[in-house]
């Protein structure tokens, strides 16, 4: 059945390489650089839209005349060979739809995460489809078995996303990693009749490795958002970016928590959500007791020390997997692709040849 999937998955982005490796949407850090980038590579980038699709517009217009300038082989006609991110509990679905439909390219994928009620997912999956004349795949994103064979049924989406515990930045707040999330949903979806529909892991994935892991999870292709944030295309200061190479041990060194939306005025998200960063002063504060209105007057004056107000001692907000570590230098993304498609190419071979 993993093999229908992964052909699934070929047949929908016959430019990408398999197994499929996806950039995270991240919201304000996945631009045109760092989508075109993955997806030139034999993946699929994706731009994080979020909660604001004011500049949606420009950012697809960019993009496509990137892929106009320099074509990518084998992008079926009418497409836009990179995805959009949404998270729809902010994002405003009206615009979303009046851009699409008058976007030349449809985006290759819409990436729907985080409403405010499941059943809101519905009318961005049929709006969507519909806008985009069925040539946009939808991708849901779900963190548990019973939210995954709830949305196959209503939604009946092309891929479904399997977020675990270990992924930084915004996520369940109750959740398991995808070393049983992933087969358990593979198990409950084929029951319901929905074994046809590709699952993509993510959650402290970084190389081959978990690469190679997930797949043999059932997955047919993986997701990496803090693999990407070591890449020179990523939106982010070289603060932040130095945080991620320097950081280690995740398991221990990051946390899920509410404290980084706060200090930041981050306002919001549904209870059942939470993020992953790696700890700081910011978070050592809030656990000694500091007042949020304190905790936040910092984190403004840090704001304006730049790169150094990131690390252990500094406050900015780093969101980053419990795979952190894993993470030991700058790299661009296509090479990113590149070598984690190698490494476990070689890391499924080399098991293969041990049983």
């Amino acid at each position: 059945m993993a093999t229908t999937h992964r052909e699934n998955l070929k047949s929908q982005y016959p430019w990408a390489q398999s197994p499929l490796i996806v950039c995270a949407p991240m919201r304000l850090i996945a631009t045109c650089p760092l989508a075109n980038a993955v997806t030139r590579a034999g993946g699929l980038g994706f731009l994080g839209a979020g909660t604001d699709v004011s500049t949606l517009s420009e950012m697809l217009k960019e993009a496509t005349t990137s892929f106009q300038k320099t074509p990518l082989p084998k992008t079926p006609d009418g497409i836009l060979p990179i995805g959009v991110g949404f998270i729809c509990w902010g994002a405003d679905l009206s615009v979303t739809l009046s851009v699409i439909e008058a976007a030349p390219l449809k985006p290759a994928a819409a990436w729907l995460f985080a409403p405010q009620d499941p059943k809101e997912l519905l009318c961005w999956t049929e709006g969507i489809r519909k806008a985009s004349n069925g040539l946009t795949k939808i991708w849901i994103q779900v963190g548990t078995v019973a939210s995954g064979s709830e949305l196959a049924k209503s939604c009946k989406p092309d891929v479904l996303v399997t977020q675990g515990a270990d992924a930084g930045g915004h996520g369940l707040v109750q959740s398991s990693s995808i070393v049983t999330l992933l087969p358990e949903c593979v198990d409950d979806l084929a029951r319901g009749g929905f074994g046809h529909i590709p699952l993509i892991a993510t959650g402290g994935i970084m190389d081959g490795r978990g690469v190679a892991a997930a797949l043999a999870l059932g997955a047919s292709g993986v997701c990496m958002g803090t693999r990407f944030l070591a890449s020179p295309e990523a939106v982010i200061s070289n603060g932040y970016r130095n945080a991620i190479v320097q950081a280690r041990d995740g398991g221990v060194t990051t946390a899920r928590t509410t404290v980084y939306d706060k200090v930041r005025g981050t306002h919001g998200w549904p209870e059942s959500y939470n993020a992953r960063g790696v700890l700081n002063q910011s978070f050592w504060d809030s656990q000694k007791g500091m007042s949020e209105e304190e905790n936040a007057k910092l984190y403004a004056e840090a704001v304006k020390m730049g790169d150094e107000g990131w690390g252990e001692k500094g406050r900015m907000t780093t969101y980053a997997g419990t795979g952190v570590g894993l993470v030991k230098r700058v790299m661009p993304a296509g090479e990113i692709v590149q070598e984690v498609l190698r490494d476990s190419s070689r890391r499924l071979v080399a098991v293969s040849s041990r049983l």
